[in-house]
């Protein structure tokens, strides 16, 4: 059986920075909340920073205020500062729910009782101590929490990393066994394509915890992947939906799709990560390859699309760490290529998972694109592959239509 949202009285709903920016936007929130509140729900909204990079409120503008202290910047200090974006937030939007009629108490992460561990600026959630928000819905009224905060045992305030307020939505919905959460954007859901590579791009209704995992590493920015393994762990139905519509959007369960299920959907969508380097070191001692992944592991450079030969080592990264990466190939005395100006393409979907024949179509697809293939890897529902960047919206409407996904 479907879950549905009318499997409990506890709703989660969470709206991004670009969803409580300005009134009108969050009057479409309001209106969102008035909706759960129809339903009978009581809703439990969890609120981001307001707008982005450069809007006064958004997390990188305050972190400006102090970019140039360099060394002299303290962790502890720095979670102080970017937790002040929820914290203007968590206060207008209460105000605004209040003038509509709808009764409605601000609160912290501490407020909340969400108690992490002491890895500023990456904390992870150890519980959720949710009395007073069982109060304050006692009393009638709309909890509206900070998002991307906590709280350490000892009092210091942590924050949960970049995008953490889809984590902290979740963690509430399963310390307060709520009917599920809901991610309110500025997109209808999780989609078959970015609309910005390929416009024919199309809203999925549902994907599994495990396809949704996937997509957030690979390039869809919808969700991030610390909330949905949450999400997975406690069983927590998600929908991704519009802040600007009624319903709709993406459900995000441990069930099949019945397309899927049936092979009717062997690829749920096409992700896309821009701007890698793609690395060739050729080396044929173990134990040179052994330190050299070491180097790099202790430099926290992160690698991806790896590839060990016996005469040969291939791997991409992130072009803010090509120089840092290279600069420790050197200092090794490692010979190496690379090659800039690249993009991951990866198609994923669950049901991939015992159908053959899967790659014949994208080398087809991509070959008959003119869109080459430099380098491919997959895992269990996952095939992903290098292209040079200037060519990935033709891989991506490529791989759209080969598949059937609008």
């Amino acid at each position: 059986m479907s879950i549905t949202l009318e499997a409990a009285r506890i709703l989660v709903q969470k709206f991004g920075g670009t969803s409580v920016a300005r009134d009108d936007v969050r009057q479409q929130a309001i209106e969102r909340i008035r909706e759960a509140k129809r339903r009978g729900f009581l809703p439990v909204v969890v609120v981001s920073a307001m707008g982005r990079a450069g809007e006064p409120y958004a997390t990188d503008t305050l972190l400006s205020l102090v970019a140039h202290y360099n060394g002299a910047r303290d962790k502890r200090d720095i979670d102080l500062l970017m937790s002040c974006g929820e914290l203007i937030s968590i206060v207008v939007m209460a105000h605004e729910l209040r003038q509509a009629g709808l009764p409605a108490a601000a609160m912290t992460g501490f407020q909340a009782g969400i108690v992490t561990d002491r890895n500023h600026g990456e904390a992870l959630v150890r519980y959720v101590a949710v009395d007073r928000i069982g109060e304050i819905l006692a009393e009638g009224k709309i909890p509206v929490i900070a998002g991307f905060q906590g709280v350490t045992e000892n009092g210091d305030v942590t924050t949960l990393g970049r995008g953490g307020s889809d984590t902290t939505a979740v963690a509430l919905g399963a310390a307060l066994q709520s009917a599920g959460v809901v991610i309110y954007t500025d997109v209808d859901g999780i989609l078959t394509c970015d609309p910005r590579l390929y416009p024919a791009a199309r809203t999925v209704p549902e994907v599994t915890y495990e396809e949704a995992g996937e997509l957030s590493v690979e390039g869809a920015k919808v969700l991030h992947p610390r909330c949905v393994d949450l999400a997975a762990e406690f069983q927590v139905p998600l929908w991704v939906r519009s802040t600007q519509k009624v319903g709709g959007g993406t459900r995000v369960s441990s069930e099949m799709p019945k397309d899927a299920l049936e092979k009717t959907r062997v690829v749920t969508s096409v992700a896309a990560v821009p701007a890698v380097t793609q690395v060739r070191v050729a080396e044929q001692e173990a134990s040179r390859r052994v330190q050299m992944f070491s180097a790099l592991a202790e430099e926290a450079v992160s690698l991806d699309v790896i590839n060990v030969t016996p005469g040969e080592v291939y791997f991409i990264v992130r072009a803010a760490q090509v120089r840092e990466t290279t600069g420790l190939l050197d200092r090794l005395g490692l010979r190496y290529t690379s090659t800039p100006g690249c993009a991951k393409l990866s198609i994923v979907g669950v049901g991939m998972r015992g159908t053959p024949g899967v790659m014949a179509r994208i080398q087809k697809a991509l070959w008959e694109a003119g869109v080459e293939v430099l380098h491919s890897t997959d895992s269990n529902i996952t095939i992903s592959v290098l292209v040079q960047e200037a060519r990935v919206a033709d891989g991506v409407a490529a791989l759209h239509k080969e598949f059937g996904l609008g």
